[in-house]
């Protein structure tokens, strides 16, 4: 079995889509291991999207992460990794497969409802962030 993470987004949060997602998630197959509601501070956002820190969006996407609410889960199931991607859809809802959360629940490239690790390797990171490192921070 694979793991992934999967975050439903302040966006998704606030259109009180959250149980429709996890049906989802259920539907699809995936088990949730763990699943967290929490607020980010400025710097778990920050730490979470380094990644992206040179980017012209970084720090309008970290505002948007910390203006409410998300929802981390933990996903496992067989090729979890590509399989929760394929049902997230096109970061823009615009570009998404219809039937995906992206194209059902997102509005925009930025409030696109969720978010997904896009590697084995970077759901193991990921997963440790948010299971694991946020609890000291």
């Amino acid at each position: 079995m694979e793991q992934t993470l999967g975050i439903i987004k302040p966006d998704a949060v606030g259109k009180k889509v959250v149980g429709k997602i996890i049906s989802r998630v259920e539907e699809e197959g995936f088990t949730i291991k763990g699943l967290k509601i929490l607020n980010l501070t400025v710097n778990n956002a920050k730490a979470f999207y380094a990644v992206h820190k040179d980017k012209p969006f970084y720090e309008e996407l970290v505002k948007f992460m910390v203006s409410g609410p998300v929802v981390v889960l933990l996903l496992e199931r067989e090729d979890a990794v590509s399989h929760w991607r394929k049902i997230m859809g096109a970061t823009d809802p615009a570009n998404a497969d219809e039937g995906t959360i992206r194209k059902m629940f997102a509005s925009s490239i930025q409030n696109n409802a969720v978010h997904g690790s896009d590697s084995k390797e970077n759901a193991e990171k990921e997963i440790n962030f948010f299971f694991n490192f946020i609890e000291r921070v």
